[in-house]
């Protein structure tokens, strides 16, 4: 067996989005492949028949497929022309030539059915102005999304289209359509909207529009944030999870039912809470939409359970865990009949597919399995740390591989984003080059983590306290554990909120020798006025805006302690990158330089705050040699 590198980024086939026919025989599922002259990404739909797996489509772009309510045909998203936005197919669901539904130029983000001759699409709009005019005028926040780049001029609306291509226009909506779904009967739609996305960007509300009438319907009442929403079997009421924002966005999501009429009361269905969406982090996973559902008398949703994302049902105060394990479920879709079929990962295998039938699962691809059997991975170790405030926090170590007890060796800290999201039984490429050259690495869950209840997730104005305890007691724990570690080889690294961390630790401590910060915060005031959710989170996380806490602000800012740097860092940062801004990574490498500190600073050009996820093959590649190198040239004999 091999050790792993960047290269084999380009062995790795990304499986998702499994949707199951309404009889439950068969498997409609993503496969996006990297290419590297082109420095894309292939994306094809596959077909389980029931008996093996085939390609279903050609690509180069297909993505989103969706069952016709009666089984015959399949709608999906496709892109194959040069021309701007992207096309809705559909073909026959035995097989033969997609035809081109309609042409959508602003983009059209997802299709669902309503009956077996009707699709009901989001669609992207943008104002119309002179094709010439390249200034951006501005009146509101936020200006821009990222991955979407300028958004004060675009909304999204939802057509009804027939096969034949005529369109009519549903919603007429200034707010954010986020979430969309057909009833069963084919006579109303469902929506969810943030009415007012610069005052209540985080409040949402449920609309029922139907089909012919002029205005939707208001269901519920403004004071709630809401997630998923799934229509009943014979189309009287709705269930839908949503958080009551108690405690900001680190309260969880329950689930509720209502009926679909005005001034409907919703009930809570259990008191089970759960991630708006699956919380798990991975570098290596295919795209699967949030997945929920109602089949029969169970509400079926996917849980972050501390590091395992698993698949439940509910009904009626009753909750079961249908689907669970050592892993991650993904994406899963029910049939009718009650037979699913969904994706899953675990620490060293990437997602495949997988149905479940009457009780008994069985793996129905093995699309990645051949090649990660010629690889040499390692298999963290689970430990536990309990910490001085009495608190039990979830922690594993990778050695590297060739490991020899004998051996003292270097270890890298690796820290979740969000902070409201959790690592587990997901795969990450990246964790993996690093112990096939020599790196124990180390990684956990800290206060923030989500997957342990609220009152664990909620470090609300305490960012850089109890987490940072936390981690460095779990770095003190993994020492002391685990004689092999060279204490005086120690690197630190993370993404997002995870890079916020890296600044502020190097800012604290001196006690790594190397970092790698990604995607990161620096200073509090500019991600407040410069990002796409700087202006409501700051406040939420931090407790007040700048004006009214700008020692707050200033204190929990890495940025305040540049001076006090005395690790070599490596900042890495895309430069489309809307969620934490160009200008974090600028800043905190100017700081700095202009004290004379070790730093270096690889910018991105068009890439996100998704670069490690779903970025260009050759960038993510070259993120990770990145890493890779720094480490290599701090935390290796050679600097000794």
């Amino acid at each position: 067996m091999k050790k792993v590198t960047s290269q084999d980024f380009f062995g790795f086939k990304f499986v998702g989005d499994p949707q199951i026919s309404p009889d439950g025989s068969k498997v409609i599922f993503n496969v996006s492949e990297p290419e590297e002259k082109k420095n894309d990404y292939i994306q094809k739909l596959f077909m389980y028949d029931g008996k093996k797996v085939k390609t279903f489509t050609g690509g180069p772009k297909d993505a989103n497929a969706r069952w016709s309510p009666d089984g015959e045909k399949i709608a999906f998203i496709s892109k194959r022309s040069k021309d701007k936005g992207n096309d809705l197919m559909v073909i026959d669901a035995n097989g033969g030539e997609a035809q081109v539904v309609s042409h959508f130029e602003n983009g059209v983000a997802s299709a669902k059915w309503l009956n077996e001759k009707t699709l009901i699409v989001q669609v992207v709009e943008k104002e119309k102005k002179d094709p010439k005019d390249d200034v951006h005028l501005i009146d509101k926040i936020p200006f821009w999304f990222n991955g979407e780049g300028f958004i004060y001029d675009t909304t999204t609306q939802l057509y009804e289209i027939n096969l034949n291509g005529k369109k009519k226009k549903l919603t007429d909506e200034k707010g954010i359509i986020e979430h969309y779904v057909p009833s069963p009967d084919g006579k109303k739609v469902a929506f969810v909207e943030v009415l007012d996305i610069e005052k209540n960007p985080m409040i949402s509300d449920i609309f029922i529009l139907e089909i012919g009438a002029e205005k939707p319907l208001k269901l519920t009442k403004s004071k709630m944030s809401v997630g998923s929403v799934a229509w009943s079997p014979d189309s009287t009421k709705l269930a839908f999870t949503a958080s009551d924002l108690k405690h900001g966005s680190f309260t969880n999501h329950r689930v509720y039912v209502m009926n679909a009429k005005k001034n409907a009361r919703m009930r809570k269905v259990c008191d089970v809470d759960l991630s708006k969406w699956n919380a798990v982090n991975s570098d290596s996973r295919g795209a699967s939409p949030t997945p929920f559902y109602w089949v029969g008398e169970w509400i079926y949703f996917t849980m972050t359970d501390g590091p395992a994302a698993k698949i439940y049902r509910a009904k009626d105060g009753k909750v079961e865990e249908l689907i669970g394990g050592e892993r991650c479920v993904d994406g899963f879709s029910i049939s009718k009949n009650g037979i699913s079929a969904f994706t899953a990962m675990d620490f060293t295998s990437l997602d495949e597919v997988y149905m479940m039938k009457n009780g008994k699962e069985k793996q129905i691809t093995h699309i990645n399995t051949k090649y990660l059997r010629k690889l040499s991975l390692s298999k963290p170790e689970y430990f536990k740390v309990k910490t001085s405030d009495g608190k039990n926090i979830d922690a594993w170590i990778m050695k590297p591989i060739d490991f020899d007890p004998k051996k003292k060796y270097p270890a890298v800290l690796e820290i979740h984003g969000g902070p409201k999201t959790s690592y587990g039984y997901g795969f990450f490429l990246e964790f993996q080059i690093l112990t096939s050259h020599g790196y124990a690495v180390i990684f956990s869950n800290p206060r923030g983590s989500d997957g342990y209840g609220e009152e664990f997730s909620n470090i609300f104005g305490a960012y850089g306290k109890r987490d940072y305890q936390d981690l460095m007691e779990v770095m003190d724990e993994s020492l002391k554990r685990f004689k092999f570690i060279d204490g005086e080889k120690l690197g630190v690294t993370g993404g997002s909120y995870g890079g916020y961390m890296t600044n502020w630790i190097i800012g604290q401590t001196k006690r790594f020798k190397a970092a790698v910060t990604q995607r990161s915060i620096s200073n509090w005031v500019s991600f407040f006025g410069t990002t796409d959710i700087g202006y409501f989170f700051g406040p939420e996380q931090l407790g007040g805006d700048p004006w009214s806490n700008p020692e707050g602000y200033a204190k929990m800012s890495p940025l305040t302690y540049a001076k006090n740097v005395e690790t070599p860092l490596l900042l890495i940062h895309s430069m489309e990158d809307k969620r934490c801004w160009m200008a974090e990574a600028l800043q905190f490498f100017t700081a700095l330089k202009y004290f004379k500190k070790e730093a270096k600073m690889a910018l991105f050009p068009d890439e996100t705050h998704e670069l490690s996820r779903s970025g260009k093959p050759l960038h993510r590649i070259k993120r990770l040699d990145l890493i890779l190198d720094w480490f290599e040239a701090h935390l290796k004999e050679s600097k000794n």
